[in-house]
């Protein structure tokens, strides 16, 4: 199965030359870092940041400059700074091509949630429902299971709703997987990975073609 970098090696191939992306906290961060050379994107973080590049290497970090999750990021020539007014009128004004975020379940509906667990502190849902609203092109990046190895694909999410109807791609440590009316439609399954072992830990409906290929990166 894949580790963390995998799955956003993975996100990387659906990064078109010209887009304009938005990073989620967490996984979706990684991406950056693995986006062929030969394209030009600009990555944009809701606390005001167009132009991010990939992650500073160890003693080259600026406090100054971070992202939505409070890490500390890179800027590529010709970056900008702006407020969050700003941030989010490029958001809710449909200015953003791809929106990639991390979740704790998705529903085979597309319906997702990643801001809250009932009784646990969090620090606030963020930009989360502003992009899923106005996004028309979501990726998320997950875990296939919980650490308890439950699945976070269901047929109906538990946990509070971040949007509705919302996901079209899902990339995991072990499959690809696209929301479809019949379900979780598997499209490319992790290396060593086997479309028994996606069944066994998919809890929503799971639509199997009779061709799975191995993802390629």
């Amino acid at each position: 199965m894949l580790d963390k970098n995998g799955i956003a090696r993975r996100i990387a191939r659906e990064v078109r030359d010209g887009y304009y992306v938005n990073l989620g906290i967490g996984i979706p961060t990684l991406v950056a870092n693995f986006v062929r050379d030969d394209i030009q994107v600009e990555f944009q973080s809701e606390n005001g940041v167009l132009g991010m590049g990939p992650f500073p290497y160890e003693g080259e970090e600026d406090p100054d400059l971070i992202n939505a999750g409070k890490q500390t990021i890179t800027t590529l020539p010709g970056a900008s700074f702006f407020d969050s007014a700003t941030s989010f009128a490029m958001i809710r004004g449909q200015h953003v091509d791809l929106t990639i975020l991390g979740a704790m379940e998705v529903a085979e509906n597309g319906d997702i949630a990643n801001w809250k667990i009932p009784g646990k502190m969090v620090k606030g849902m963020g930009g989360a429902m502003d992009l899923v609203a106005s996004a028309e092109n979501i990726i998320v990046a997950m875990m296939h299971t919980n650490k308890a190895g439950e699945s976070k694909l269901l047929n109906k999410c538990s946990l509070p709703l971040t949007g509705v109807a919302c996901v079209r791609k899902i990339v995991t440590n072990m499959a690809v997987l696209e929301v479809s009316p019949d379900g979780f439609l598997l499209r490319e399954r992790a290396p060593g990975v086997t479309v028994e072992d996606i069944k066994k830990a998919t809890e929503g409906r799971l639509v199997v073609p009779s061709d799975v290929p191995e993802m390629q990166f």
